[in-house]
């Protein structure tokens, strides 16, 4: 059992109520089984499914590059 396209769909409600933030989209992918993350249009990760021991979660992984980080302000 995988994640399916009403899974991705709650799991965007609740991303959308936990951040306050409606331009985040869970977009299901059908070939695995999981869903692209998006704020507004543009890709910030990748969301799966674990069914283990008859428990659902969902795990969101978001990598975050050295280069798109404001510069380190000294002190």
């Amino acid at each position: 059992m995988g994640m399916k396209q009403q899974d991705a769909m709650r799991v965007e409600t609740y991303l959308r109520r936990l951040f306050r933030n409606d331009l985040l989209n869970v977009v299901f992918r059908s070939k695995d089984g999981s869903a692209e993350v998006l704020m507004d249009e543009e890709f910030i990760g990748v969301l799966f499914q674990d069914a283990e021991d008859g428990e659902i979660s969902y795990s969101f992984t978001m990598a975050i590059l050295e280069e798109d980080l404001p510069p380190l302000r000294r002190r």
